[in-house]
């Protein structure tokens, strides 16, 4: 399947005076931000000349940094109770709103950048309008600190992951709990939805990734892939990998599709707290007790599109391992032409948009050859997008033809220390 390389340590940022607890990649992938026990954000930009921002007015230490889908807004939640609003620019300019009454632990923004929920040691999740910083409604029923809360894909619904050893999922229009997975074994250090929004995960500190069916309510996968606490995960956007990361002072690279053990990353001195797939796969970054920032490029996602299409042709042909499809990525629709973030589709828009750019209104009734490679390499993309489709189709029979299975003997396989 193409050269699927090792992720490769590409550079790292130091500035900050403390461990680092959050980073987020800018959608424009311009900036990396992090928080840090130093007060102080850091917007570090990829432009080698240009200096790193630190963002003053936090007193106290920084939990949790995000970027609003647009890129043109970043949160930081803190122990001193307030979450800021920063525009992430040399001036740094913020807004800053009391939302607890103790530590804010997490604050995440909805797909549409309008809300913002947040999590805190006061036991409450809260969600805002982030416009004017406006106060919507409390969702209550953690028995301790909530130390993460995240919008579905269609922020619909919220999930949280507290010290009560619990996971809860919140519908948005109830605001209720709809669903509490319990007695984990340790407190949750991070949740996430699945890119398909099927599926959540959750990071705990008894060295477990565990990932649910949230249709179904049942436990998908387990991972005991860590010898520490898990601090952190992260879906890669292709539904198809999670980064994970330790107080063991290593990273994991999971395969979902596989469930097992892809890669282990050693870069890191003493735990790394916290870690994040860039918007588009193509890097992550990673952070530390030992103050650094590092970021990664991910390489084994850089295989071109045919070549993962014509494997997945052979292996759904052949039938292989459908015991290995625990996560259905098929509820999230194949992504429109202009989208696709592979290398052999990018090649293809770009000369598709050279020969559009060419053609300045040629006679449309001999269509002129630009014209014709247009049409033809549009005729490709959706070729390409039919065999995803059903190659979706696929897979979610497989899927659910597994999950009848586990179901049926009731047991959750269990995925141990592997590679």
């Amino acid at each position: 399947m193409g050269t699927m390389e090792d992720p490769t340590l590409e550079r790292h940022f130091k500035g900050h005076k403390d461990a680092i607890t959050s980073v987020d990649f800018n959608p424009n992938m311009k900036q990396l931000a992090s928080g840090s026990l130093d007060n102080c954000v850091m917007v570090w930009n990829f432009k080698p000349q240009m200096r790193a921002y630190r963002f003053v007015g936090h007193t106290d230490a920084i939990t949790c940094v995000q970027y609003s889908p647009s890129g043109q807004l970043l949160a930081s939640a803190s122990r001193d109770k307030t979450v800021r609003v920063w525009i992430p620019s040399v001036k740094g300019e913020s807004t800053s709103f009391k939302a607890h009454t103790a530590t804010v632990r997490s604050v995440d923004f909805s797909s549409d950048g309008q809300n913002i929920a947040t999590a805190s040691d006061d036991k409450c999740i809260k969600v805002w309008i982030l416009h004017r910083q406006k106060f919507l409604y409390s969702l209550s029923g953690h028995q301790n600190w909530v130390r993460s809360a995240k919008f579905s894909p269609d922020s619909r619904m919220i999930v949280s992951g507290s010290d009560d050893k619990s996971v809860k999922i919140w519908d948005q229009t109830s605001k209720l709990c709809v669903h509490s997975f319990s007695d984990l074994g340790g407190i949750v250090n991070q949740v996430a939805f699945h890119p398909s929004g099927t599926c959540v995960a959750a990071a705990t500190s008894d060295c477990c990734v565990r990932v649910w069916d949230v249709r179904m309510n049942k436990l998908l996968q387990k991972y005991q892939a860590h010898s520490g606490g898990v601090t952190s995960l992260s879906f890669h956007p292709s539904g198809n990998y999670m980064i994970t990361s330790s107080n063991d002072s290593t990273l994991k690279v999971l395969d979902l599709l596989e469930g097992r053990l892809f890669y282990t990353l050693h870069g890191h001195q003493g735990p790394v707290t916290c870690t994040a797939f860039s918007r588009q796969g193509n890097y992550f970054a990673s952070g530390g007790s030992n103050d650094q920032v590092m970021v990664w490029k991910t390489n084994f996602d850089s295989v071109d599109y045919s070549e993962v299409l014509s494997s997945h042709r052979r292996k759904s042909r052949s039938h292989v391992r459908p015991a290995s499809l625990p996560c259905d990525q098929a509820a999230s629709p194949p992504p429109p032409p202009v989208t696709m973030a592979t290398t052999d589709a990018a090649t293809q828009r770009d000369t598709t948009q050279d020969h559009a750019d060419d053609d300045d209104g040629g006679s449309q009734q001999n269509m002129s050859p630009q014209l014709e490679n247009t049409l033809s390499q549009v005729v490709r993309q959706l070729d390409i997008l039919t065999q995803t489709v059903s190659i979706l189709e696929q897979r979610l029979t497989m899927t659910e033809n597994k999950l009848k299975e586990v179901v049926e003997k009731d047991e959750v396989p269990s995925y141990a220390h592997q590679r």
